[in-house]
């Protein structure tokens, strides 16, 4: 990986007393975070939990209610974030003649990407790709992608721009359980050498009980947060999450 930039350790993401309605219908209540950089938290809770709605909200796309801060603890300012976004998927229209390259340099550049091939602007691209192991799929038509390499190349997008919180919303949904761990084991890089929080949807309790730093579970509140073992122990989960059974042991690099 290039352009390595360890966590800082100094700045993090306040997510205080947040709400959300939709209509009479309350969806997130009392919803309170504190994140660091260079951490991986990952929401999980039942079907209708309110999970993507917290991503969000914590995008401004939805209304809410509450604050969310980035903080920096040095020196107690309040700065803007930058924020990586994945979504579940992403609809491309078949015989869309689109590439990689274009997709991703239209997210950089107000000029149409036909009118004029930056070398700079490849070098950026190709440079995000790699992180993925998706540096060849740069001339690929997006249409013609598998729902892996869709992903990854995704995830290049998300961090191109190097943001200070990358939310990644059921990423591998779709991907064998080989991609799925693959993508765990790049995602547990990737908040080691980047300066960067990462708040991640997840079903496969087991790769999050191996790989995350936080867990929220999340029933339209916050039933329980910490790490997974004190959340994977907790009634509040084995009520959520009957009959599951805690593997323990093993370690990341496996």
């Amino acid at each position: 990986m290039k352009l390595i930039k360890a966590p800082c350790g100094l700045h993090c993401i306040k997510v205080n007393d947040l709400k959300v309605h939709f209509g009479e219908e309350e969806v997130l209540n009392d919803i309170n975070m504190h994140i660091h950089c260079g951490t991986l938290t990952v929401l999980i809770g039942k079907n209708g939990a309110g999970k993507s709605t917290l991503m969000r909200a914590l995008l401004n796309d939805v209304p809410h209610s509450g604050t969310i801060e980035f903080k920096d603890r040095e020196n107690g300012n309040i700065r803007k974030m930058t924020i990586g976004y994945v979504p579940q998927k992403m609809n491309i229209e078949k015989n869309t003649p689109v590439s990689v390259y274009d997709m991703m340099a239209s997210y950089e550049s107000n000029v149409p990407v036909f009118f004029r091939k930056s070398a700079k602007l490849k070098a950026r691209i190709e440079e995000a790709l790699e992180v993925f192991n998706a540096k060849e799929l740069i001339d690929k038509k997006m249409c013609n992608l598998s729902g892996g390499e869709m992903q990854r190349v995704l995830l290049s997008l998300a961090i191109m721009n190097r943001p200070n919180l990358l939310l990644l919303d059921e990423p591998v949904s779709g991907v064998d359980a080989q991609g799925e761990k693959n993508f765990y084991r790049i995602i547990d890089e990737l908040k080691r050498n980047y300066d960067m929080a990462i708040i991640l949807i997840s079903h496969d309790l087991d790769l999050v009980m191996k790989y995350a730093d936080n867990v929220v579970l999340l029933d339209h509140t916050i039933l329980k947060q910490g790490s997974p073992y004190a959340v994977f122990t907790s009634d509040e989960f084995k009520s959520a999450f009957p009959g599951y059974e805690l593997m323990t042991g093993g370690n990341k690099d496996e």
